[in-house]
């Protein structure tokens, strides 16, 4: 076997190899640390270079659109009232005209019942005037009976008188 002897230490086999494998992790430790602190530069720089980007632009657009938003916002809600408005009008020129139905059409009633009760006054008048003309005429009828009858009397009298040299026929 293979002796090494290094500033008066000897290493023989098992010993060597795991020296060798601690210098060997040793340099990829430092070999991997260099490469993060590498990175970690490049990161730094391009941080220190970062420049934020201008968003004015956006910012007028938004501005412009919440503008016209809020404007046309105003200008439905403006319209909104007036028909609001319009609409408040035209209800109370229903209420007005449903008023004046309703008080027409009582007053209506109140004429029909009205013209009801002239109507039945009326009738009863006329009933009464038929009545008392049908009674005046069976009156008028009677009176011409006795009439007739007591003109057939004395015809039948006066041509029965022995006087008058005549005779009627007697029924």
């Amino acid at each position: 076997m293979a002796e090494v002897s290094i500033g008066g230490i000897s290493f023989k086999g098992g010993k060597m190899m795991a020296i060798i494998l601690v210098l060997s992790s040793a340099v990829g430790a430092l070999y991997g640390g260099f490469e993060m602190y590498k990175r970690f530069q490049d990161m730094s720089a391009a941080i220190e270079a970062y420049q934020e980007p201008d968003l004015s632009g956006f910012d007028k657009k938004i501005a412009l659109v919440e503008s016209q938003t809020q404007a046309q916002i105003e200008l439905v809600s403006q319209q909104l009232n007036a028909l609001k408005s319009e609409l408040e009008i035209i209800l109370g020129e229903i209420d007005l005209i449903s008023q004046v139905s309703r008080e027409l059409k009582d007053d209506l009633k109140t004429d029909l019942r009205s013209m009801e009760g002239d109507v039945r006054h009326i009738t009863e008048i006329v009933n009464d005037v038929e009545d008392r003309q049908k009674e005046d005429t069976r009156e008028l009828l009677d009176e011409l009976k006795l009439i007739e009858e007591n003109l057939d009397l004395q015809i039948n009298k006066a041509l029965n008188n022995p006087l008058s040299n005549m005779s009627a026929k007697t029924k």
